[in-house]
């Protein structure tokens, strides 16, 4: 494992974006770790566009992410400390549209198709669904 060095102003870019602050705030929601079709699902994104935020997150020091098969699982950095204290800052947020809601919602259904602690089943949003998957 390889050490990242945070800078600031990375951080606060990489927040300055609704999807991506929804996927922090998803994950700081539930203390889960995700793959990819798990937030296809839960945000109703498709994967290309998820695969260049999560991209942003890690550059940025706030997610890391682990491959097992050809599923990757990304986690929120939880060193160093203060991260702790972004991280509050985003869960106290408001949600006047109930968008972070309607989110953790699809979020925790989902989480209930993994098998063992783990997506085993592609995603499964059909606007989303590859060609090959249908």
């Amino acid at each position: 494992m390889h050490s990242i060095t945070i800078q600031p102003e990375k951080i606060f870019q990489s927040l300055a974006d609704e999807t991506r602050l929804r996927i922090i705030r998803l994950m700081v929601a539930t203390a889960e770790e995700s793959c990819l079709c798990e937030l296809v699902d839960s945000l109703l994104e498709p994967s290309y566009k998820l695969s260049r935020h999560l991209k942003i997150l890690r550059q940025a020091g706030l997610l890391s992410s682990q491959k097992e098969g050809r599923w990757v699982y990304h986690r929120l950095v939880l060193e160093p400390s203060y991260l702790e204290t972004l991280y509050a800052t985003v869960r106290a947020l408001p949600d006047p549209e109930g968008i972070y809601n309607a989110d953790l919602k699809r979020f925790r259904e989902r989480l209930c198709l993994r098998e063992g602690g783990r997506c085993r089943v592609g995603i499964q949003s059909d606007e989303f669904k590859t060609e090959e998957a249908r």
